[in-house]
């Protein structure tokens, strides 16, 4: 037989469990909750009768939901005895005030209130994700969520975050919360702002560190076989090789096969101002992206910046051949004016995904043969 105690740490066990939290906050129907609290034995009933007694006195005084009993008839015993059976508890509200912790009761309160007032679309953001909402005041949470209300892909157009003038926050506002705003933002857009950064997502001038992954593909051109550099030291300072390729996705690198005289950059997303570089018009250049509008859109920037920039796997051939088994939802779209660099059959690849319902084709879903294939066609001169 459990005290009321011994349950109460159990409920509030539960809460810290992110799925049990928002499937108990946020579905009616998985309401009402119990758990059993057990019967006295026999032995108990006859021999600790003192302690039997006890139990029974603290689970009458038991306000929080419903306890119910049962009549039981103990060996030795004439007549029956109403017994705890269950803990019943019908609305979250009985849930925090049965954890028996003034912490997560005051947590559920703010949560509520919290949720009463922002769109239904942050509502699982902010039941699981609680470690960003902590050490955060309840006007910062909701001013963060009136902010990724009103942001939309591309909105900053060019600018930085701090010029921006939404919801009247400034750039340290942005910083103080940019965890809480990135996860807020993907809940509305399938998680793209994290998959492209929230500069990127937001078309932002980033004017902080951006560090670019460097890979060598071929021994003895760098002394390292991957390094993080800021990309302003790579504008200033030459890489090796007479080949360099631009990748959008750092996770594609396993894919890359060994080229002589070549150096990969990867992870730059929509910052490439570096690619304004002299340096650069010297080398043979290509640029391997997501075959989606986004990353048709960072192909063109690039090119803007260096028009002799070739485009590698990123054709309506590509997508057409894999896309029956590999293509997957592009949930936002990038803008549907047409990037200005690109080339006619590229221009034509973007207004052909925009239509499709998947129009996204993820770079690591292109086989390691064909990435191999192709990547050495163009070291080749092809």
């Amino acid at each position: 037989m459990k005290s009321p105690a011994e349950l109460a740490l159990r409920w509030a066990r539960q809460w810290e469990v992110a799925h049990t939290r928002e499937q108990r906050l946020l579905e009616a129907h998985s309401w009402p909750v119990s758990l059993s609290i057990g019967k006295p034995s026999a032995a108990q009933f006859t021999q600790r009768t003192t302690d039997v007694r006890e139990h029974l006195k603290r689970w009458r005084a038991v306000g929080v939901g419903r306890v119910l009993w049962e009549p039981v008839i103990f060996r030795g015993g004439t007549e029956p005895v109403e017994v705890p059976v269950r803990w019943v508890l019908d609305s979250p509200s009985e849930w925090s005030e049965a954890c028996a912790e003034p912490a997560i009761r005051n947590e559920f309160e703010r949560l509520s209130r919290l949720v009463a007032t922002a769109d239904p679309v942050f509502h699982r953001t902010l039941v699981r994700q609680r470690h960003l909402l902590q050490d955060r005041s309840e006007a910062e949470i909701a001013k963060a969520i009136e902010l990724a209300r009103m942001l939309t892909p591309g909105c900053a157009a060019g600018r930085p975050l701090r010029a921006l003038g939404v919801c009247g926050v400034d750039s340290k506002f942005f910083e103080r919360h940019r965890a809480l705003i990135v996860q807020l933002l993907d809940a509305r857009f399938d998680a793209q702002v994290s998959d492209l950064g929230l500069e990127a997502f937001l078309q932002a001038l980033d004017d902080s560190e951006h560090w670019l992954l460097v890979a060598p593909l071929a021994p003895g051109l760098l002394p390292f076989a991957q390094q993080r550099v800021r990309a302003r030291e790579i504008s200033a300072q030459p890489l090796p090789g007479s080949h360099l390729v631009i990748v959008e996705n750092e996770r594609c690198l396993h894919q890359l096969p060994s080229l002589p005289d070549t150096v990969a950059v990867l992870g730059a997303g929509l910052n490439l101002e570096w690619l304004r570089a002299a340096w650069l018009q010297g080398r043979r250049l290509a640029y391997w992206g997501d075959v989606d509008t986004w990353g048709l859109l960072m192909l063109s920037r690039a090119r803007e910046r260096q028009p002799h920039l070739q485009s590698l796997l990123m054709s309506r051939a590509i997508f057409d051949a894999l896309a029956p088994t590999s293509a997957v939802v592009e949930s936002t779209p990038a803008d549907e004016q047409l990037p200005n660099g690109l080339t006619v059959p590229e221009r034509e690849l973007y207004v052909y995904l925009r239509k499709l319902p998947r129009g996204r084709l993820e770079q690591e879903m292109v086989p390691r043969e064909r990435v191999m294939v192709e990547f050495m066609e163009w070291r080749a001169g092809g």
